[in-house]
Parts: structure tokens; sequence; C-alpha cells
């Protein structure tokens, strides 16, 4: 009989001790000994499958350091000698959740094109069968992006500006942009909520991250209309675009560059070294506009949530 639990420290050289031999995406001992310091992985968060006293499956929930429960499944596998590894995997995310208080994700990060690659691909469809499973039924494709200096600093357009406004005016426009948004989570969040609470909980997500507020801009025409707004962000690894948008009336004209190229901007002006982004696979406006940047697409996440 398979036994899955979460771990204690007398656990840790053999969760650390663990490899992953598939082409995804996984947390290697050095970094996870180092974020387990930081609180964001911890024992209670980290479950195995025991078989026979052996470890056959490992399951690593990660959360920010402030946070009392996991928000994402940062790396699941299974030994590849166990017969039915989707379904102990499934059993690992399942017993995990059922302690989970709030909704989590699963990303599956890959290479560009891995459905053309067998190997790649089989890696992908046993973890996605096992979190279906277990009840992470949604599922979204979302590009990676990145940026650096080397890319080459984008250069104002003039045909917008770009100022600092009140979380009221920034709250009006989030609302505004999330009407006929083509992001599958705002779409979702309109279609449950409604637009009034899609705005707040974006918003209120901005806030939260690790960015700074003084960075947020809203993009003005000349007539001075408010166009859209620029949420330069980051993540407790580095910085990203984080949200950016044109509000309905004035999409179509090419503003979307210029209010990527600010944000761009306002992180190469602070020396940083390295830029993020992501957006829908099926959002190819926007995926259109970074690849007119110089971001370059550097993975695929498979995300899949409850």
């Amino acid at each position: 009989m398979i036994f899955y639990r979460a771990t204690t420290h007398a656990d840790l050289d053999r969760v650390t001790s663990w490899t992953v031999t598939e082409p995804v995406a996984w947390i290697s001992a050095d970094r996870y000994l180092a974020e387990l310091a930081e609180g964001m992985y911890r024992p209670e968060w980290t479950w195995i499958a025991e078989y026979g006293g052996q470890v056959v499956g490992r399951a690593l929930w990660w959360g920010p350091t402030s946070s009392a429960h996991p928000v994402a499944l940062d790396c699941l596998d299974v030994d590849p000698a166990v017969s039915d590894r989707t379904a102990v995997a499934a059993g690992l995310i399942s017993a995990a959740l059922a302690g989970f208080p709030a909704p989590v994700q699963y990303a599956i990060k890959v290479a560009g094109g891995w459905r053309d690659d067998p190997v790649t691909s089989q890696a992908v469809e046993w973890r996605r069968a096992a979190a279906h499973a277990a009840g992470l039924t949604k599922e979204v494709e979302r590009l990676q992006y990145e940026w650096t200096p080397a890319d080459g600093v984008p250069s104002p357009a003039g045909r917008l500006t770009f100022a600092e406004a009140s979380d009221a005016e920034f709250l009006a426009v989030f609302r505004r942009i999330a009407v006929g948004s083509l992001d599958a989570q705002t779409r979702a969040n309109l279609a449950d909520n409604g637009p009034d609470a899609t705005a707040r909980d974006e918003m209120a997500f901005y806030l939260d991250a690790p960015g700074k507020r003084e960075w947020w801009r809203l993009a003005h025409t000349p007539e001075g209309e408010v166009a859209g707004l620029a949420i330069p962000s980051a993540t407790p690894y580095n910085v990203n675009v984080g949200y950016l948008g044109v509000v309905p009336e004035f999409r179509g004209r090419g503003y979307v560059d210029e209010v990527l190229a600010e944000i761009t901007r306002i992180h190469a002006a602070n020396g940083e070294p390295r830029v993020t982004a992501t957006t829908d696979l099926g959002n190819a406006p926007m995926a259109a506009a970074f690849g007119r940047a110089g971001y370059r697409n550097t993975e695929i996440r498979i995300n899949l949530s409850n």
C-alpha cells in the first residue's frame, strides 16, 4: 500500500536527494534548501508518497514567506519504476489539497514546442492527468517571456504620456480594461464575480506583490484622455511586466506597444538585468506585442487549478 504524508525535518535528506530526469522544470536541492530557510517551502507543505519504506513520489508546494498556506505546486514527480505514476501523483495532490484551505495551482513548465517531442509530451500528460484526477481541472497554457538590456531599451513613441495617479483612478481603469480582455483568468473572474470585484481583486493582487506602488503609471492621449495603465511589478525572484492594458475605446491603435515600452523603461532605468512576462497562449495580440518589444519566449507554463 502507498502512504501519502507531509514531511518532517527528519525527511529532509530523502526530499533533497530526489532528482527529476524528464524534460520538465523541477526544484533542485539547492533551491529547495534556500527557500526552505526563507519559509517559501516548508516541511508541512512538502508531501511524499511511500511504498515499502521508500519514497516513490514527491510534491513540493510553495507559498510566500508571509503566507499561512501554499499557493502553488512547484514540483511533482513519481519514480519511473512505479507502474501507475498518474495514480500515485493524483494521490499526492489529493492528500495535500485536503488540508489546504485556499485555491492553488500547478504549473508544468516545459520548453516551447513540447507537443512535438514525445518524451516531453509524455512527461506532461501523466502529470496533467494526475492534476485533473485530483480536481485541478481548469487549464490555461501560458507563454513565459524574458527581456534583458541587450534586447534594447525602447524609446518613447510620443503618442502617449505617462503619470502617477491615485488608487481610485487606477481602480477605475482596472475595471474598464477588464471588459473585453483576452486574458483567461480575467474573463473567468468577470463571469463569476462581475467587473467591480474583478477590478478590486486584480488591483489588490498587484498592491500585495513585491513590486513598488510608485512604479505604476496611467497612460494618457494628447487630449488628456486615459488610454490605459502600466503596472511594472515583481515576484520574489525578479521584476516583471505585471499588468498592462488599453481601455476598450482605444484598442486597435497600437497603444499596447507604448504601454509595454513604458514598463520596460521603468525597469531598465532601475538597472534591472532581466524582466519577465507571461501571457496566455490564446492571447495572440499580447504575444505579438512582446515579440515586437524584443521579449523572447523562454518556456511554456501549463497552469492547472481548481
